[in-house]
């Protein structure tokens, strides 16, 4: 089913679990170096937009420590149920899932410290206006960041739907936020900062 801020119907929760959470994947998507690249401290709030089914939730539960929390967004029920179901059999109290529409993460003003969007910013439509709602939703200090597939990288959405950093960084900054590429070592992708 189309939703808006939807590209694809990823409602199959079980069959995408079989391609996120394979153990390979880590060899590219480099989880502990991706929330390295966030410079979270204990007790802070993550948001993981576009969660799916979870696979960085217990990476970003231990980052933020007990008395922190990640709040793990998505657009599809189905990804959050199966998300809910995941966390609380991995006992991760800290973490909390909430659908969301496409097009709001339907967060409170200066509530969070961390955005992370991975593999999911090409999802979003009008990406300088959700821009825009991230960075009211930051704290001082707060960043938003995007993993997201590179033009060659061997797999990923059709290369019509990737974005070039530059473009991000664009969408970022007509939302208001200063945006930068950082320098990483993941095969496949890019990373862009943004902060207020």
């Amino acid at each position: 089913m189309h939703r808006p801020g939807m590209h694809h119907d990823f409602s199959d929760a079980e069959s995408y679990s079989a391609t996120f959470d394979n153990p390979e994947r880590d060899e590219w998507q480099k989880p502990a170096l991706v929330v390295s690249l966030l410079e979270v401290e204990p007790g802070m709030t993550i948001v993981d937009i576009g969660a799916g089914t979870g696979y960085f939730e217990p990476h970003l539960a231990a980052a933020v420590g007990e008395q922190g929390t990640v709040l793990a967004l998505d657009v599809e029920p189905n990804m959050i149920t199966h998300l809910s179901e995941r966390v609380a059999e991995a006992g991760l109290r800290q973490v909390e899932a909430r659908l969301v529409p496409g097009d709001d993460p339907e967060l409170a003003a200066g509530s969070v410290d961390r955005v992370l969007i991975v593999n999911t910013w090409h999802h979003i439509d009008d990406r300088a206006s959700y821009s825009a709602k991230l960075l009211e939703a930051l704290k001082p200090g707060g960043s938003l960041t995007v993993v997201d597939f590179t033009r060659e990288s061997p797999f990923g959405p059709p290369v019509h739907h990737r974005l070039q950093a530059a473009e991000v960084i664009a969408e970022m900054e007509a939302g208001g936020l200063i945006a930068t590429q950082i320098d990483e070592d993941l095969p496949n992708q890019f990373v862009v900062v943004g902060r207020r």
